[in-house]
């Protein structure tokens, strides 16, 4: 969250630790991947971060709008994701998924197998976040201690919307998705504020 996956402000979710991810995951990561963490943290995250984070959102983006080219007369684009990989969170994931298609109309979510992105779960000590190979090719991680820590739809939502191409905002309030865990433990809203919601229609918004 404090790294955006289209600004320069992007870092780690937790200073130490390496990721322990499922092997689909980590084969698909390179050692060192950019990430976007839940947690807020002091590192402020490189251009190469940047760059890489970007890169995550077009290839998605790239992907869903190539889908689309077979029917176009569609206003939404639909991006498909495919949450095999993470079954203890498939209603997190779902939950998450039906408040962003409610929040946003240039742009809907959809499970399917071979989706344009992916969630995994496991155990990782930066917590959960969203992370590319530099590549274009990513996935959404979601951390089982996190998730019982903070409000896991909330976790899980946050994480989407770095997939939907916004950055993280630490320092924002509750109200505010990508503000993520920095207001705290008690923080539960899971929906996207009205700016939020205007920025990823103007991201999806065709041509």
């Amino acid at each position: 969250m404090k790294r955006s996956v289209l600004s320069a402000a992007l870092g780690l979710a937790l200073a130490a630790g390496l990721a322990v991810l499922p092997t689909t995951a980590a084969a698909a990561a390179t050692p060192a991947p950019a990430v976007q963490g839940y947690t807020a943290s002091t590192y402020a995250g490189s251009a190469a971060e940047a760059a890489n984070n970007q890169a995550f959102f077009q290839a998605v983006m790239a992907s869903a709008k190539a889908k689309q080219a077979a029917n176009p007369n569609l206003a939404t684009v639909v991006v498909t994701y495919d949450a095999s990989s993470a079954p203890t969170f498939r209603n997190q994931i779902s939950q998450a998924a039906q408040i962003w298609n409610s929040s946003v109309g240039n742009v809907q979510l959809r499970s399917g197998s071979g989706g344009d992105f992916a969630y995994y779960e496991g155990n990782d000590s930066r917590g959960s976040y969203a992370s590319t190979d530099g590549h274009g090719r990513g996935y959404v991680f979601l951390d089982y201690q996190q998730n019982r820590q903070y409000n896991s739809v909330r976790v899980t939502a946050h994480e989407t919307g770095h997939v939907l191409g916004l950055p993280d905002h630490y320092s924002g309030p509750c109200s505010e998705l990508m503000s993520g865990g920095g207001p705290g433990t008690s923080c539960t809203n899971p929906y996207p504020n009205s700016t939020e919601r205007s920025r990823v229609n103007s991201l999806w918004a065709r041509g």
